[in-house]
């Protein structure tokens, strides 16, 4: 396959529950019309593959755990994210169309919670585990003996380490062609409770935890079924959590100035 007549759409605006609850109107026009356009254009000028990245925000606030491609319809999103991930839902029926209409082969991928070096270490947009890494690392050179996590710790997310996402992708974009939205995961699960305390033990952090129970837990449960990524295109996880973990953690601390 050609270098031009293959296009990976991973462009998003993005961010964590903060971002969601401040910007909902932006998340879902930016996201809805740099997918829509891109994907039409890509279509006028006969690209022969397009590949889009899409996010698990699409699926409903109360899917059964595993999630199934095939429940992505049963249900409304999580209420702070499902701007951005209706809109990122609507790119999966459009290419779904384009199939149908005029023959053009696009793809629908499904990553869980992506993370590892080079992340958004924002405050203001960051997801949890780099908002977790950058707070755990302040209150260590501050000398703070408490920080404060949003929630109550109960929610479960899922996470893939980048460097297994991009593979995932890579992945099918060489060898899938079907119209079948597929999900691109480790099928782990862990509390956002558990997943802060890693962090602390990692980050030889000793210091209290403090819930802000006022604050949005955001989805009760994350954890995908990735059996379709493994029978479809041979794609399964390879970096454990808690290595992913301390890469990450290994290169913030190294560019944190």
């Amino acid at each position: 396959m050609d270098q031009q007549d293959l296009i990976i759409h991973l462009a998003a605006h993005v961010g964590g529950i903060g971002l969601n609850k401040e910007k909902p109107a932006e998340l879902f026009y930016d996201n809805l019309m740099m997918g829509t356009q891109l994907i039409h254009a890509a279509y006028q000028a006969g690209v022969e593959k397009f590949v889009c990245v899409g996010t698990i925000c699409a699926y409903p606030k109360f899917t059964p755990v595993p999630f199934k491609e095939e429940d992505l319809w049963n249900g409304y999103p999580e209420e702070t994210n499902a701007p951005y991930g209706v809109a990122k839902k609507a790119l999966m029926v459009q290419l779904e169309a384009y199939r149908q209409q005029y023959d053009f082969n696009g793809i629908y991928l499904l990553p869980v919670n992506l993370y590892g070096p080079e992340d958004n270490f924002d405050p203001r947009s960051s997801h949890v585990i780099p908002a977790l890494i950058r707070k755990v690392h302040e209150a260590k050179v501050a000398g703070d003996r408490s920080i404060s996590v949003w929630g109550d710790g109960s929610p479960t997310r899922e996470f893939i380490y980048s460097d297994d996402a991009a593979r995932g992708i890579v992945m099918g974009a060489l060898s899938y062609n079907e119209a079948d939205p597929v999900n691109l995961g480790t099928n782990r699960e862990i509390t956002i409770k558990d997943l802060i305390t890693l962090i602390c033990q990692l980050m030889e952090y000793d210091g209290e935890l403090v819930w802000e129970t006022d604050k949005p837990n955001g989805q009760p449960r994350r954890c995908l079924d990735t059996t379709r990524a493994k029978e479809r295109f041979a794609f399964e996880a390879q970096i454990s959590f808690e290595e992913g973990l301390r890469r990450t953690i290994d290169w913030y601390r190294a560019n944190a100035a």
